[in-house]
């Protein structure tokens, strides 16, 4: 069973900064970290390579600096990693991100399943995963808290709702996004690691893939940030001690004065 899991490289919450002239985001020497969500990922593709064989690759799209996601995440247990990095790629926005992504796909070819987190943590759309599927034209499922069974070139998933879960049956090859509910994340064993430090790392930039660049980075975005600020905070408040029937009556008559 061949897997492809697609990371992203994210800056550490605590050291986000935007560029003031294209309001994105500079990664270029920030501290980043692995998309926390996308280590759930990484673990189930082991599980499953560990249950049915076969390998596991990791896919990212980012600058250089994202090699280190990628050694750690060989260093987990995948078993190859390939970084697409092209300054035609910068400022990508969801969508352009999933055509990219899904061009590096049909490069690779042979898979039974796409792997993604559930979201990144440094835009929250949950949209790219849904978006490479959409591209490849394979089924696809969000928020899969357990993979029930892969045979018969179908797979059985549990997919998180919220008054329980619905059983979810497609044919591979197909695309899944996996909430945290699905494992514990494994930690990288010195094996991994000296595995991890002499691993091949295979780059592809857009003309590998054959993108015309109308279509990728921010020629190929239909949303761009416009601008970026703090909100004004504004901290005010009135206290009452009065019985409910007149507590009521005023707040009916605030809301009303806010046009609520």
């Amino acid at each position: 069973m061949n897997i492809i899991v697609c990371i992203k490289q994210v800056p550490d919450t605590t050291e986000i900064k935007i560029d003031p002239k294209t309001n994105t985001l500079i990664r270029e020497g920030v501290e980043s970290i692995i998309n926390p969500f996308d280590l759930y990922a990484i673990e189930e593709a082991i599980r499953l390579k560990e249950q049915h064989g076969g390998k596991v690759t990791v896919l990212s799209m980012g600058p250089p600096q994202a090699e280190s996601a990628l050694r750690e995440a060989i260093a987990i247990g995948a078993d190859e990693m390939i970084l697409l990095s092209d300054r035609k790629f910068a400022g990508a926005d969801t969508l352009a991100t999933s055509y990219t992504l899904s061009g590096a796909v049909k490069k690779i070819g042979d898979y039974d399943l796409l792997l993604f987190g559930q979201q990144a943590i440094d835009g929250d759309t949950a949209q790219v995963g849904p978006g490479v599927a959409a591209f490849l034209q394979i089924p696809q499922t969000c928020f899969v808290r357990k993979i029930e069974k892969v045979e018969d070139n179908k797979i059985t998933v549990q997919r998180l709702m919220e008054d329980g879960y619905d059983r979810i049956e497609m044919e591979l090859p197909a695309a899944i996004t996996v909430v945290k509910e699905i494992n514990t994340p494994r930690l990288p064993s010195l094996r991994g690691k000296r595995n991890a430090k002499k691993a091949e790392l295979i780059i592809w930039n857009a003309d590998d893939l054959g993108f015309d660049e109308n279509e990728i980075g921010l020629n190929g975005s239909p949303t761009q940030v416009i601008k970026i600020f703090s909100p004004e905070l504004k901290k005010e408040g009135e206290k009452y001690e009065l019985p409910s029937e007149e507590l009521a009556e005023i707040l009916y008559k605030k809301l009303k004065e806010l046009g609520r």
